[in-house]
């Protein structure tokens, strides 16, 4: 009984803390800083980029991003809050115009019982996609709702214009140098997440619409997901459903099949929230002999067996083309990329140099970054000096500069199953990060046709890799930024600063979008047809 008495005390001053640990919080989120601490903040910032960036003034001077710095110092004459100092430090720090760079202004913490009570309330709002098109946001997907709102254009959020609710956000970011397809099409495909960002918890959301010269407002409200109309049949009905119990052999079925389909969404990478998969893979013709990927992200999942299985395929069916979908894609693994990589060239080749770094320790730099909780923390201490010992193994100075020599450097042999057709790779401003890499090397080395737009990631290479994530002393404003200089080993685009530039330019418009022609695989086909 005693034991029980304990366990029961210490849950009540566990939860007692927790909840006077959520009210100090939100009172210091609401907290207005005085000028001064605003100013040991953004010092505190610079401070950290010199520190720990490896290419800051790649495409801004040291002497204009100082400028920025002080200028933005000099105008904090009036207190603010976290929120208030987000919105002019993140201008600022976009002006280093690296596209892997963020920040966050510190939310609101509910407690445990107001997080329970929400767990199960969903706003269909966010099921909503949404596509940069002719300078407009169009709704281009709307999961298992309203199909009808696909190909509306939003003129109006919450009362307020798409159009500066855009400009906002557009300050508050930036693509890798001075690219211009990135911004605008990353704000639409991240337009939901973007939304709540900025503007807190969501109950409810207002979208002016136009369909055509039809305008109307779309409501969407959160509701108890758990809740159904067969609910309300169930409770006005005496009779209690009849439980079906299942045979041995049928309970082994099910597992069997429940097995299968982790496999399956392991392999294919698939996303629950949207329903889909990450990786796909089909051809385009009847004869097989066009063959297309469809890769929406380099995550999630176990990717090597599922592109041994496709090339596999293309390699059976001797087909002779091949399309690459990178639109969208806004990055992921840099092992994913190599491997499927393997199977695009007949030579041995080294995917990317390797990275410049500021620190001896990108690891542990990273490891540490996200603030964790104690538990956390002692966790992960037990692997510091593995992971020590292994940093500065890898760490070595060149030319003066420090420099990691991951795995990702070394030289790699084609795969048996390579592809030696025609290569046809899909672009657009979303194609990001890892699929700039994966598209610098194929444009490189000559092995590939590129269609549709400038790719929003830089050719010459990105900072990324790991990360450093930092908390602002005072504001609790956090800023997040690359420890690595990926890039490939032929630096060879100037000037420096730009994206993959498309062979054929070929921009999507709503009409084409949305009766269902895809102007670029279209161009693609009548290409092949025609050699």
């Amino acid at each position: 009984m005693s034991k029980l008495f304990k366990l029961l005390s210490v849950f009540l001053v566990m939860s007692s803390v927790s909840c006077i640990g959520v009210k100090k919080h939100n009172t210091q989120v609401a907290a207005a800083h005085t000028p001064e601490e605003l100013r040991e903040d953004v010092a505190y910032t610079y401070k950290k980029f010199k520190q720990l960036h490896p290419n800051l003034y790649q495409y801004v001077s040291e002497s204009e991003l100082d400028r920025k710095f002080d200028s933005l110092k000099a105008s904090l004459k009036e207190p603010m809050n976290g929120e208030e100092f987000y919105k002019v430090l993140s201008p600022v720090v976009s002006e280093i115009r690296q596209g892997h760079i963020s920040t966050s202004f510190p939310k609101k913490r509910f407690t445990k019982k107001e997080r329970k009570a929400r767990k199960n309330l969903k706003l269909d709002f966010y099921e909503l996609d949404f596509e940069y098109i002719d300078k407009d946001i169009y709704i281009s997907r709307t999961g298992k709702k309203d199909s009808v709102l696909i190909g509306s254009r939003v003129l109006e959020v919450d009362k307020k214009p798409i159009s500066t609710i855009i400009d906002a956000y557009r300050k508050t970011f930036s693509s890798d140098g001075y690219n211009t397809t990135f911004e605008n099409n990353y704000i639409a495909l991240r337009f939901g997440r973007l939304y709540a960002k900025h503007s807190g918890p969501l109950d409810s959301v207002s979208l002016k619409l136009q369909n055509k010269d039809s305008i109307y407002t779309k409501w969407f409200k959160r509701y108890d997901k758990t809740k159904t109309d067969t609910d309300v049949t169930a409770k006005s009905d005496s009779l209690k459903p009849e439980k079906i119990k299942l045979t041995r052999a049928e309970k082994q079925a099910k597992r069997l099949e429940l097995k299968q389909t982790k496999k399956k969404n392991k392999k294919y990478g698939y996303v629950k929230s949207r329903d889909r998969f990450n990786r796909n893979f089909k051809f385009l013709d009847a004869a097989a002999e066009v063959g297309y990927f469809k890769i929406r992200s380099w995550t999630t999942g176990k990717y090597k067996e599922f592109y041994e299985e496709s090339f596999t395929k293309l390699d059976s069916a001797n087909a002779k083309y091949l399309v690459l979908d990178l639109r969208d894609n806004t990055g992921g693994r840099l092992a994913e990329i190599r491997e499927f990589y393997k199977y695009l060239v007949d030579d041995e080749f080294q995917f990317v140099e390797a990275a410049y770094t500021k620190t001896r320790l990108p690891y542990l730099k990273n490891y540490y970054s996200g603030n964790p909780d104690i538990v956390s923390v002692l966790a992960q201490s037990l692997s510091v000096p593995i992971l020590f010992t292994h940093n500065i193994l890898k760490s070595s100075k060149k030319d003066g500069k420090l420099r990691f020599n991951y795995s990702y450097a070394k030289k790699t042999k084609p795969s048996p199953l390579n592809f030696k057709g025609k290569i046809y790779v899909l672009i657009n401003g979303n194609s990001f990060s890892a699929s700039s890499i994966l598209s610098t090397n194929l444009k490189a080395s000559n092995r590939a046709v590129f269609v549709g737009e400038e790719t929003g990631g830089a050719c010459n290479g990105t900072v990324a890799g790991f990360y450093k994530l930092i908390t602002l002393p005072n504001t609790k404003v956090r800023v997040r930024f690359g420890l690595m200089q990926i890039q490939t080993p032929q630096k060879w685009q100037e000037p420096d600063g730009y994206g993959i530039k498309p062979d054929i330019v070929i921009t999507p418009n709503a009409e084409d979008r949305f009766s269902g022609k895809d102007a670029e695989i279209a161009w693609v086909l009548e290409d092949i047809r025609a050699n």
